[in-house]
């Protein structure tokens, strides 16, 4: 974190010049009283559920969550695509530059591809039953091909979906980076081993990203084939015949499945313990991964009601980053709000902190560091001026707005 004496300079389309002693700068100089931060990185998002905003209420717990979501997500398109703009636009308008976006169909594709943000596409599979593997793999693998085909195309220079009349810095930004995609598995109670089998060749040199542990009854199902999980296969009507707990933990029963990822993002973990986050550390480690631990904690305060763990991250030197969920499950897509929340329930946890899981750890995770994260010569990575800091502490008050 560079002091006030220091000054940054970029060209008219935010790419970084130089950073210079205030002495050097000349007189053309712009103050603010407050943080100038790079764009901010919302690692774990659902944008293609924004048109459930307020529909499911809080704290009804992970499976009526779940459930709901399955079942009341279907509106019209054209009201899915404007809640799916009026998202992108909060994000972009509260300084995020880049976001890890789960996709469980193309309808944020034509969105995406007009190019205000960038985006690393999870595209989402799950299908509990063996039985319906090779269907569900084949469905999402539809879904995978067309997004590889768009990201070819944005790579070629081709826009299709880029108008006319559109400022050249859009553009300028999005040429910088690879619009990446991934098959992911959902999460470890909704993908069965043949469906993993199917999905590991697809791991290699990608980041994966998985919801782990995001309720306790997780580690219920895998240890001892009980809990809530076996009521939501019951709700579902989804064969769950098949299943012989392993007598582990959830995180230590799938880890080693995710071995070909180059890096790996774990959602949420409002209920990892320590030996389930030493023994992630110490199996990426020894796999020479990049392991990225995703706090989302306004949500879990929404549906669970409860905060993740993450003294025992930072005890354990856990590489953070953070998402802001869906609208569905948050008040807001502002990663501000986020690091706020964080905040009042860890106040010891610095700014310079929050920032660094907000911006280059976020980054590095979605393999765009090379582009955003920070302020470093040839870098487009956005500016935010956070105001309203108190004793170096973003306030309740503070606001976050978007310079470029």
């Amino acid at each position: 974190m560079l002091d006030v004496h220091h000054v940054l300079i970029t060209n008219e389309h935010g790419i970084v010049e130089e950073i210079v002693i205030k002495k050097d700068a000349g007189d053309d100089v712009q103050y603010f009283k407050g943080i100038l931060s790079p764009g901010f990185v919302n690692c774990h998002c659902h944008l293609e559920l924004s048109h459930m905003k307020g529909l499911i209420p809080e704290k009804t717990g992970l499976v009526d969550f779940v459930f709901k979501v399955v079942n009341e997500r279907h509106f019209g398109e054209d009201e899915i695509l404007d809640a799916i703009a009026n998202a992108e636009d909060e994000m972009f308008s509260n300084g995020i530059v880049a976001v890890g976006d789960i996709c469980n169909n193309t309808i944020t594709l034509s969105q995406k591809l007009k190019g205000r943000l960038a985006y690393y596409n999870f595209i989402e599979v799950f299908g509990w039953s063996p039985q319906v593997a090779g269907q569900r793999f084949e469905r999402s693998k539809m879904h995978y091909d067309k997004f590889v085909n768009s990201e070819l195309s944005v790579v070629n220079g081709e826009w299709p979906m880029v108008n006319e009349g559109e400022t050249t810095n859009h553009k300028l930004q999005t040429t910088n980076y690879k619009l990446q995609t991934s098959l992911v598995p959902h999460a470890p109670y909704s993908v069965s081993d043949k469906l993993w089998n199917l999905l590991q060749p697809f791991f290699i040199n990608k980041t994966i990203s998985i919801h782990n542990q995001e309720t306790s009854f997780e580690d219920e199902l895998f240890i001892q084939n009980a809990g809530d999980f076996v009521r939501m296969y019951q709700l579902m009507n989804t064969d769950h015949s098949f299943f012989k707990p392993t007598g582990k933990s959830s995180l230590q029963s799938y880890f080693e499945k995710l071995y070909n990822a180059k890096n790996v993002i774990l959602v949420h973990n409002t209920f990892t313990t320590e030996a389930d986050i030493k023994y992630a550390n110490l199996k990426s480690a020894i796999g020479n991964q990049q392991l990225f631990w995703c706090l989302c904690i306004n949500a879990n305060l929404y549906i669970e009601d409860a905060i993740p763990p993450i003294d025992l991250l930072l005890k354990n030197n856990c590489t953070i980053v953070l998402g802001t969920d869906s609208l569905a499950s948050n008040w807001s897509l502002n990663l501000l709000d986020e690091m706020k929340n964080i905040q009042k329930h860890f106040p010891n946890i610095s700014t310079q902190q929050l920032l660094q899981w907000a911006t280059i750890n976020g980054t590095k995770a979605l393999q765009m560091d090379d582009m955003f994260g920070s302020f470093e010569k040839g870098k487009g990575p956005g500016i935010n001026f956070i105001n309203k800091i108190e004793n170096e502490k973003i306030s309740p008050l503070s606001t976050c707005t978007r310079l470029v």
